[in-house]
């Protein structure tokens, strides 16, 4: 008995040994991690070196901001990123053209994503960057339709022997959970206001409303006349002549037709593009070419970094679907309420460029927000600058700014709201499940999602939507200064490009951030001596990457056991977390 008690205490000791000896192990190679990833972010800034040109080079997905290191991405993707910031893109480009050690641009666009207004965003700066007089040369084993949008304004536009353009034009291709839905026995029960709210269409139907055919095809009409212009323009050829070229589906022809056809300039090898490269920086045949990626431009000061002025214009984002809470993911109305309320207090801040890029949401937190800005807006001037979306919820939190700009290609209106409740009925009777009630009143059992609503409840939800929507109506009409009778004929949720909602008056000029700088620093009086600031702060980049990595690991547990089905799944737990009543664009547009 002594030696079983011996074995046993010696068993505990050793096993007590063993889990401290593991934790310090574990404590020193998590420290040993951190300081290998300080050491990483700490290491000198980038030193620009004369004669150099910046790296355009286009990958992954584009976004509005992305946080300002990726210790994720930096560690196993071998510093490519998988997203990359408009904002990053378009502050290299503005510092690459105010500095005298940079020749030119070389584009260089990979598979990326980006939406119409982030693309026109890009372009315009990079139009703006010619006036400089410096060069812009582009290089693509392929081109995508989006690479090739801002590759029409190089000055030379080269592509690999074996390569291919694409040029196709626009398309919409809304996907439809209505049989999905019915398999699971889920019936989702729709209130609405608005002819073209088509927001509900995918859980309900099997095609599109002839009344969704008819704005999306002005919509895609719309956008496709401005892309299509543009690469006209840059390239010396007639709209109808792109037209024509899109229609023979450029992607499947041959490279020496792109070079007849003028959609090119020149068909190189990329070790021939260096080359070519090196002749317009006047360097020796093999000298290293000094570049400057659009990470490396980050600590590149521009010219008016170092001005002192307590002049600040501050770039407040607002981006993703509408929700209540207080979280910085996406736009939490109470996070949003906090934010704005900061900067209107603060006296430093002269003015504020509302950068909204949304489809909307909760039609509660869009009223909270609305009230924000329309206090914010009483103390100081809010241009609102709308992104790749401001619709539904995201016009709603725009409507009252001082100005409104957007992007030709920017997608807006919306001005609808809709209530959707699940009922799980059929589901219930799928599994073997039943439900009864005892209840002291009409409504005592209301919002069991068991059983359809009755009628009562109904009508009930029905006149709560047609309330929200007179509201919805009234905030934009007094903000844009329209009677509201006026307004409702571009309403009942019809979605319209920027180009088109200026004609009607939603929107007041077209343009991107830069121009609403410029609009907000006229309002304020400010002339040329001001900075402006981002707001608000991004994640630290240890944040970022234990957020990533809880993200990164739940979605993977979940598509390894639904499969195909996680994106049902995903959308069922956004409709169970919103709420009830909507004011937002359809759930995915699918514009390509």
């Amino acid at each position: 008995m002594k030696d079983f008690f011996k074995i046993v205490l010696g068993s505990t000791v050793g096993f007590v040994i063993a889990s401290i000896l593991f934790s310090l192990l574990s404590i020193i190679l998590f420290f040993g991690m951190i300081g290998s990833l300080s050491s990483s972010f700490s290491r000198d800034s980038f030193t620009l070196q004369d004669n150099s040109v910046l790296h355009l080079r286009l990958s992954g997905t584009i976004a509005e901001r992305v946080p300002e290191l990726d210790p994720f991405v930096q560690l196993l993707n071998n510093n490519e990123p998988s997203t990359m910031g408009l904002n990053d893109i378009v502050s290299a480009i503005r510092k690459a053209k105010d500095n005298d050690k940079i020749k030119g641009i070389y584009i260089d666009s990979r598979a990326f994503s980006a939406s119409m207004a982030t693309l026109a965003e890009i372009r315009q700066e990079l139009v703006r960057f010619k006036e400089s007089g410096k060069f812009i040369v582009s290089y693509a084993d392929n081109y995508l339709q989006s690479g090739y949008y801002l590759a029409s304004v190089a000055d030379k536009i080269a592509i690999n022997p074996q390569g291919m353009l694409e040029l196709r034009g626009l398309s919409s291709i809304p996907i439809f959970y209505k049989d999905a839905l019915d398999k699971l026995g889920i019936e989702m029960q729709i209130f609405k206001v608005g002819t073209y709210k088509s927001a509900v269409e995918p859980f309900i139907q099997n095609r599109m409303s002839t009344e969704n055919r008819e704005q999306m095809t002005a919509l895609l009409d719309d956008a496709w006349h401005f892309m299509r212009n543009d690469m006209a323009e840059s390239r010396s050829l007639a709209p109808e002549k792109v037209d024509a070229l899109a229609n023979k589906m450029t992607a499947f022809q041959p490279v020496e037709f792109l070079l007849t056809e003028n959609l090119v300039d020149t068909i190189l090898y990329e070790t021939e593009m260096r080359n070519y490269l090196r002749k317009l920086l006047n360097i020796d045949r093999n000298a290293t070419i000094a570049s400057a990626t659009v990470t490396e431009m980050k600590s590149v000061t521009s010219r008016s970094a170092n001005r002192k002025t307590n002049n600040t214009i501050a770039l407040l984002y607002a981006t993703g679907n509408i929700t209540s809470g207080s979280g910085s993911q996406g736009i939490q109305d109470r996070f949003m309420v906090n934010q704005i309320e900061r900067l209107r207090r603060d006296n430093d801040v002269k003015a504020v460029v509302f950068r909204i890029n949304s489809g909307g949401g909760s039609a509660y937190a869009s009223e909270q927000i609305w009230r924000a800005i329309s206090d914010l807006r009483d103390v100081k001037p809010v241009i609102v600058s709308m992104g790749d979306m401001a619709a539904s919820g995201g016009y709603y939190i725009a409507a009252n700014a001082s100005k409104i700009v957007a992007q030709p290609t920017t997608i807006t209106g919306s001005i609808g709201i809709f209530g959707m409740v699940p009922s799980f009925e059929g589901t219930s009777r799928k599994i073997g499940i039943s439900t009864d009630v005892v209840k002291t009143n009409e409504f005592a059992d209301f919002g069991n999602l068991t059983r359809p609503f009755n009628a009562g409840e109904s009508a009930l939800l029905q006149n709560m939507v047609e309330r929200g929507y007179d509201l919805f109506l009234t905030r934009c009409a007094d903000g844009r200064g329209m009677p509201k009778e006026g307004l409702a004929k571009f309403a009942e949720g019809r979605v319209w490009t920027g180009n088109q909602a200026k004609e009607i008056g939603l929107v007041d000029e077209l343009g991107g951030i830069s121009r609403a700088v410029e609009i907000a620093a006229e309002m304020a009086k400010l002339g040329k001596s001001y900075v402006v600031l981002e707001f608000p702060r991004m994640r630290s980049p240890f944040e970022e990457l234990f957020n990533r990595e809880r993200e990164n690991l739940a979605a993977k547990t979940l598509r390894e056991y639904l499969g195909e089905s996680v994106e049902l799944f995903m959308l069922l737990k956004d409709i169970r977390n919103e709420d009830y009543i909507q004011a937002r664009l359809p759930f995915d547009l699918n514009i390509n």
